[in-house]
């Protein structure tokens, strides 16, 4: 088999308008050049997007292969997707996030040949989220050999993993010799034949193999070899169990799932799945200190899935955001029902091998769940996957409080709520949270009502998935010790309850916070925005993200993100400052914000303003200083806040200088400290790639746009317009982390928000990228290197 990237040389157009075609190479997010208007009746679920449908093409010259098969592979269209291939329509996708194989019979050799997408997002509203439209992720043409191993015909599970024995499964279209290697980089370590009728299994033993871990994501390559088929697959040597006695285990060891969930977007790119962009994603959230990942809410990438894989982050790929209820007009619950044994069998197929994936959601907060229909369809699904893959456990986010709710008649979605554009399902709760804040629902999971509504779905998989259900965690770990709970969403504020519960009870195995990373629409969910920065908090047009991370839209992270790595214990202090020109300044509301705070004393122009800082410890003391002046000393056995949380809240006066925190035992000894200092009154404009090369293999380079001062310390309250040009390369986008973005971010111009903003840059692959930027404080070049 010889698998050829197809992504290059397509145009596209709006559909009805083939005057206006523009030559693109995939991935491509044609939405995110749509305006951006009250017309949208998608609204804030995506960003106000007005929402049409597109045609993609490419022509191409095909040659003798008369002797092979053909068939090509979508890895992402969204959605309702019709492949047209010399003008006959082969196939149809109405999954926006499953991908489809064709094998067109009426090819033809030795001329050009044309495939036609149209993909079709005009019917809004049919997401809560950004969707972007078109063929986001990855194309392939495969050339088959008639004799042949099925696509997807390899299946590699770890049997034992004190012994490494692995066993390998293989599909052929025809019977044969078959043989394996087992590599390490280039060197054989195994080699094993066999024959196949159809069917093929080799239990293999590697025992002196390094084990998968998130620590150690050692990965080996099965080469597999039937008459001139030859196919390729890394994997990882790793097994997975889960009780309530032992937790969930990898390897035989207990791991804590310190998760957080992510949307399939890539920020500033907007839905494109280009590889180099997913890994990134992968890696910042590995620093981060995060070691999970919930693809919330659909399948995700292949190709985030192989970040995963080689950085050692696991995996919970979700299937769907509703089963046969909608929550959006014209979503995919129609479609639930009929489809979800070819949706599941789809993600399955594409996770089974990678040793990142530890287990499927069936869905999130689907109230189906409360209704004996639901449940049922809940079981269903779960003995499904087991069928396909005995190895990961089964969950679904359940949102409990939602569930009872549903049940009552509230909340449950009309076309009629639709025409009045009154939200439903899961958004109805997102609003009641917003209106009655995070503690209230909180409650509504512990009333019996939300037991009585959930206990039963929960008997159906093998893990029982949360959603906003932590003041349920104590309860439930005693009333159903036998029951495995996962917080599959959780707020940010929970994360240091939810880790001091989760050590000492096994069946407690992990947590994912909504959200780890910053999205696309929802827009305003999670934002604290001033008016500096927000004209106005209506969450109109002009907002863009859902400012709900603990990294933002760029890639930076916050202080949320510091008190989670404390609350984690990755981290023994980290300190941070609420905007000290706004301190007594109105926000933007929302539910899912802990804290604005961002590690920086650089509030130049501020002296003598009042200012609250937030030190985030788990040492029995903390003081604080400025300037070395003792401001105040708290201790958790007088602080209630502090002995059951690892956040202290310091108020006092601004001063440039140094804010110093220090953490004390109880004896009063200095077990950390903790350092911001003022930038100087100098202001420098800088460009800071992220990595000051490439290789043409790579898609992308990221540049960091800062104002600092002559020792590279951050000016948060400088803000200027930032003009960027591009040599060896293409500006594919430019833009800030604040989730009100009037302009978006495909222009060569963008604000800064809190002193930064960045460049994402497509190099030509021929030669070294230079970056140039001007602003009002100066002007600043990057080159970044090409490598051989």
């Amino acid at each position: 088999m010889t698998k050829l990237n197809f992504n290059e040389d397509w145009t596209y157009w709006k559909f009805g308008d083939e005057n206006n075609k523009h030559p693109i190479s995939l991935p491509h997010d044609a939405m995110l050049s749509e305006p951006r208007t009250l017309n949208s009746q998608g609204g804030t679920n995506i960003g106000w997007f007005e929402g049409y449908d597109y045609v993609y093409e490419k022509r191409f010259f095909l040659n003798d292969l008369s002797d092979k098969e053909i068939a090509f592979e979508f890895e992402g269209i969204y959605h309702n997707a019709e492949i047209f291939v010399n003008d006959n329509l082969i196939a149809v996708q109405p999954n926006g996030y499953t991908s489809i194989y064709i094998f067109p019979s009426n090819l033809i050799f030795n001329t050009m040949n044309a495939i036609r997408v149209i993909a079709r997002n005009s019917d809004q509203p049919n997401s809560r989220w950004y969707t972007g439209t078109g063929i986001y992720r990855d194309t392939h043409m495969y050339v088959l050999d008639k004799n042949r191993i099925l696509l997807n015909g390899i299946k590699i599970k770890t049997l034992s993993y004190e012994t490494r024995e692995i066993q390998i499964d293989i599909q052929t279209n025809a019977p044969g010799p078959i043989s394996v290697d087992i590599l390490d980089q280039s060197k054989v370590l195994l080699h094993s034949s066999s024959n196949s009728n159809g069917t093929a299994r080799f239990v293999l033993s590697l025992p002196t193999a390094e084990l998968w871990n998130v620590d150690t994501p050692y990965l080996y390559l099965c080469r597999l070899t039937f008459e001139n088929d030859i196919r390729e697959v890394p994997f990882g040597i790793r097994k997975l169990d889960f009780s309530a006695t032992s937790g969930f285990q990898i390897n035989g060891e207990r791991t804590i799932l310190r998760g957080g969930c992510i949307h399939h977007d890539n920020g500033l790119l907007g839905a494109c799945a280009y590889p180099y962009a997913e890994e990134r994603k992968v890696a910042l959230l590995k620093k981060a200190g995060y070691n999970a990942i919930r693809s919330a809410h659909n399948p995700c990438s292949k190709a985030l899935l192989e970040a995963c894989d080689k950085l050692g982050m696991l995996v919970l790929d979700e299937y769907s955001d509703m089963w046969y209820i909608h929550k959006t007009k014209h979503d995919y619950a129609p479609y639930v029902l009929s489809n979800y044994r070819d949706d599941l069998k789809n993600m399955i197929d594409k996770d089974y091998n990678h040793p990142s994936v530890i287990g499927y959601s069936l869905g999130n907060e689907v109230s189906e769940t409360a209704q004996p229909k639901g449940i049922a369809l809940c079981e269903d699904m779960a003995s499904f996957c087991h069928d396909l893959d005995d190895t990961r456990p089964v969950t679904a986010g359940i949102n409990l409080f939602f569930n009872y709710l549903s049940s009552l008649g509230l909340g449950v979605y009309s076309d009629k709520k639709a025409d009045k554009q009154q939200s439903a399902g899961s958004a109805f709760f997102n609003d009641l949270s917003g209106i009655l804040g995070q503690k209230f629902m909180k409650f509504g999971a512990t009333l019996p009502g939300s037991d009585q509504k959930t206990k039963e779905a929960f008997t159906k998989t093998d893990i029982a998935g949360y959603n906003y259900g932590i003041d349920r965690y104590a309860h439930d770990l005693s009333k159903y010790p036998d029951r495995l709970i996962l917080g599959t969403e959780s707020f940010c504020s929970d994360t240091y309850r939810f880790y001091q519960l989760a050590k000492t009870n096994k069946n407690l195995i992990g947590d994912f916070v909504w959200s780890a990373f910053d999205y696309l629409g929802e827009v305003g969910l999670g934002a604290w925005e001033y008016k500096k920065y927000a004209k106005d908090f209506s969450h109109g047009p002009a907002w863009l993200t859902a400012g709900v991370g603990r990294i933002d839209i760029t890639g930076k992270e916050n202080g949320e993100l510091a008190y989670a790595r404390v609350a984690y214990e990755l981290d023994d202090l980290r300190l941070a400052v609420v905007p000290v020109d706004s301190t007594k300044k109105k926000h933007s509301p929302s539910a899912w914000k802990m804290t604005n705070a961002i590690e920086s004393w650089s509030w130049n122009g501020c002296d003598g303003m009042p200012a609250i800082i937030e030190v985030y410890s788990r040492a029995p003391q903390v003081s604080l200083y400025v300037n070395n002046v003792f401001i105040k000393n708290i201790k958790n056995k007088k602080n209630k806040k502090l002995k059951r949380d690892c956040r202290a809240v310091f108020k006092t006066i601004y001063h440039d200088g140094e804010l110093k925190a220090v953490a004390f035992n109880e004896s009063g000894e200095i077990l950390a400290s903790c350092v911001l200092v003022t930038a100087s009154q100098s202001t420098f404009l800088r460009l800071e790639p992220e990595r000051d090369y490439y290789k043409p293999s790579w898609n992308l380079c990221y540049i960091r746009i800062r104002f600092a001062d002559e020792n590279n310390i951050l000016k948060p309250l400088i803000r200027a317009t930032v003009k960027v040009a591009v040599n060896g390369g293409t500006l594919l986008a430019l833009g800030n982390g604040c989730p009100y973005s009037p302009t978006g971010y495909l222009s060569d111009t963008t604000d800064t928000y809190y002193g930064e903003a960045l460049a994402i840059v497509k190099p030509s692959g021929k030669t070294d990228v230079t970056v140039e930027a001007t602003s009002s404080f100066g002007d600043a070049t990057a080159i970044i290197k090409l490598l051989p």
